[in-house]
């Protein structure tokens, strides 16, 4: 079996996470052969601190100009994701991208037609509706074990932003950065796949004075296709410990996925009790569902219609206008419902 050659372009959080982390588990079936980043310090940094001596670049459209590659990974700022998938699709590269899909709605809807047209493997970095947790969830709700669910609550409250891990000069922008682009997106999409789709969306969003600043406070509702409505409350101003969670309410109880990945449920004449996930079986990483595909195996991915589609809803968010926003015109695929 021939290693699949990979290159990781964007040296941080996530970039490093996948050379570190993901990388090193599958040695076997694939191979880092190049990085870049704009910052030479970081590029001879993490090769020092890598078990592979890829080739390095400034400069990624010299490296996909010069390196043969099966696969890109894309974890530069959202900016520049359209440009550089662009580029590989034109040279028959698959391509895996970090979440939002792109800089705007445009260019994710670009990106999926030029995805489409390409035939190549392109997915997103999204994870989360296969978290152990979430797919405990998704158990528990097919078997109506809290009863018609009557609503939900998405929590998106930080008593800081950006978190103190994840320092850099866009993640802050209103252009690039903010707690609805970089954490939201992951629930959005994770709500229309165990969910279904989020047809219309009310906001009202607070900015700092600065007018480059992400946002503040947010408050919304996101309506799905049967009428359910999530009540969103987004802060950067929380007290104590950041909280990240979703909450299902039912006819006969509720069930809270608490800062990503701790379960509860109660009843109604229960209290909250912690739901374990252990026996479980999750097919991530993501990274090890696409090695799969390109060796001709069967695997689970969410490409760029889910990119463009969670897009659809998040600009609708970040872009609020006068009371409920109708995004069906601009859902494609699976998640097209009657207007």
């Amino acid at each position: 079996m021939n290693k699949q050659r990979m290159a990781v372009i964007g040296l941080g959080h996530m970039g490093r996470h996948m050379i570190h982390r993901l990388l090193p588990q599958y040695t076997e079936r694939i191979e880092l052969v190049a990085i870049c980043d704009s910052a030479e310090s970081s590029l001879h940094r993490e090769v020092a601190e890598a078990e592979t001596r890829p080739r390095l670049y400034t400069d990624y459209r010299q490296l996909l100009d010069e390196v043969p590659l099966d696969l890109v990974y894309i974890a530069v700022p959202p900016s520049l994701h359209y440009d550089v998938a662009r580029i590989a699709f034109e040279k028959g590269i698959h391509v895996f991208c970090e979440k939002p899909l792109a800089n705007c709605l445009t260019e994710a809807r670009s990106l999926m037609e030029l995805a489409e047209k390409a035939d190549m493997l392109h997915a997103v970095h999204f994870s989360l509706p296969l978290d152990p947790a979430v797919l405990k969830l998704r158990e528990l709700l097919e078997e109506q074990a809290i009863g018609q669910i009557q609503s939900m609550d998405l929590y998106l409250e930080f008593p800081q932003w950006p978190r103190a891990w994840q320092q850099n000069p866009w993640i802050t922008s209103r252009q690039q950065g903010g707690y609805l682009l970089e954490v939201g997106i992951h629930w959005i999409q994770m709500i229309q796949q165990v969910f279904g789709p989020i047809t219309h969306v009310k906001s009202e969003i607070e900015f700092p004075p600065d007018s480059n600043q992400s946002e503040s406070r947010v408050q919304a509702v996101l309506r799905l296709h049967n009428d359910i409505e999530i009540r969103l409350s987004g802060t950067d101003q929380r007290e104590g410990e950041e909280r990240v969670s979703l909450v299902v309410h039912g006819m006969e109880g509720t069930l809270a996925l608490e800062n990503w990945c701790n379960l509860y449920r109660t009843g109604k004449n229960s209290d909250l009790q912690p739901i374990s996930v252990d026996d479980v079986v999750s097919p991530l990483p993501i990274l090890k569902q696409i090695i799969q595909i390109l060796n001709g195996e069967s695997g689970l991915i969410y490409d760029f219609h889910d990119g463009y589609n969670a897009q659809v809803v998040l600009e609708a968010l970040r872009k609020p206008g006068e009371g409920f926003v109708d995004v069906r015109p601009q859902l494609m695929g699976d998640q097209v419902v009657g207007i």
